[in-house]
């Protein structure tokens, strides 16, 4: 069997656009002035990036003053978070989360609560969605800011966010939502989801990576987290990341403009795979919602074998996937999300993140599918557990 290199990993990092590779390089090389200096060489680069803002906040229907440009996806969060918790601290100290949140929004929410703040995670079900009736009766007097994420990066479910927005906007709380793995795969309407504050990076969506954005809607107040000059409408002091900045405009009108085909070709491929692995191997669970989820999006379940096992034996025939996400990797602890989910940890730990994207192909899913059942059967053939359980 010939091996061939497939990368399944497109929720840990997307590959840069060709033409968004064009665009950073020219403002490395060519147009490489500073977008706060006066002269021509500034005036160029300050127009890129007044571009892109337009570009980005054309994608997500918003008002380009109200796109302020970061280094990512998790300083989006760290300001959304942070910066509503100490500007409206007055007002009450109380935030409200989900189980499955990026460990972007669960570590800072865990660092407010050492500085005095009360945090309620909110349960999902065994789907992985928030319940609104559950954010409903968790609304208190007190509460300042509610931080649900528009779809899970970890097994691709699409949160009931128009709803929870809507909920929020009744009772006066701020309605952040962590968009980073939804931005740029589906539509994101903030006006049409409610949504007052909207994380988003650019490396998921055939961007450069070290650059993302916070949306931020007119009138809400927050609190800059790093001092040190007015940049960025005094929210993000520090010289702008030109080159990024205009390849993440550039990705973001691609985006949008390629949506529509994207989604139709991507999602296909991922049910093909889906099915078809189903039918070769049994003993596999869907993870995440089966029809409200990322159009690339397919994590299984499979028992009686270790996920770390897997993603090993894929790597040795070109495969590239993930056991959840790119930020925990580092960890053998099952995943928290599946664990929130009800999973139990055995279960969890043979958990397989496949992820789709622009450039995957047909015969990239027809290799996978020749290639994967062998590898599962084998692993539950040094498994007592699997032979003890299905004798």
């Amino acid at each position: 069997m010939t091996t061939q290199k497939v990368y399944l990993d497109h929720a840990a990092t997307t590959p840069v656009h060709p033409e968004v590779a064009k665009v950073v390089l020219n403002y490395m090389v060519k147009d490489f002035g500073n977008a706060s200096s006066v002269h021509s060489f500034g005036r160029t680069t300050r127009k890129a990036m007044d571009e892109a803002r337009e570009r980005v906040a054309d994608l997500i229907n918003a008002n380009p003053k109200e796109i302020v440009f970061l280094s990512g996806g998790t300083e989006a969060d760290n300001l959304a978070i942070k910066g509503v918790a100490e500007a409206y601290k007055d007002k009450g100290k109380h935030i409200i989360t989900s189980e499955i949140e990026h460990h972007a929004i669960i570590h800072t929410c865990q660092y407010l609560e050492k500085q005095g703040h009360e945090v309620t995670y909110l349960p999902v079900d065994e789907h992985g969605m928030v319940s609104p009736e559950d954010l409903l009766e968790a609304i208190r007097d007190d509460t300042v800011l509610v931080s649900i994420m528009l779809a899970n990066n970890e097994m691709g479910t699409i949160q009931p966010v128009e709803e929870i927005g809507r909920i929020c906007r009744e009772k006066g709380v701020i309605f952040h939502s962590d968009g980073v793995q939804a931005v740029g795969s589906i539509p994101a309407d903030v006006d049409a989801l409610n949504i007052d504050l909207l994380s988003m990076s650019s490396h998921k969506l055939y961007g450069p990576k070290g650059v993302g954005a916070l949306y931020h809607r007119k009138g809400i107040k927050l609190v800059s987290q790093q001092t040190g000059g007015s940049h960025e409408y005094r929210l993000r002091a520090g010289t702008e990341n030109v080159p990024g900045i205009a390849g993440f405009g550039l990705a973001a009108k691609l985006a949008k403009e390629e949506m529509e085909e994207r989604v139709s070709r991507i999602s296909a491929l991922r049910d093909k795979l889906q099915y078809g692995l189903m039918q070769a191997v049994d003993h596999v669970k869907l993870n995440g919602h089966p029809e409200k989820r990322l159009p690339n999006n397919l994590n299984l379940s499979f028992e009686y074998v270790e996920g770390e096992s897997m993603l090993l034996n894929l790597d040795m025939k070109g495969i590239a996937a993930s056991s959840g996400s790119a930020c925990t990797s580092g960890t053998l602890d099952p995943s928290h999300v599946l664990l929130a989910m009800g999973m139990k940890h055995e279960v969890a730990h043979g958990s397989l993140r496949m992820t789709l994207g622009r450039e995957t192909a047909e015969e990239d899913i027809d290799y996978v599918l020749e290639v994967l059942p062998g590898i599962v059967q084998r692993l539950r053939e040094m498994s007592p557990l699997y032979h003890k359980e299905t004798r």
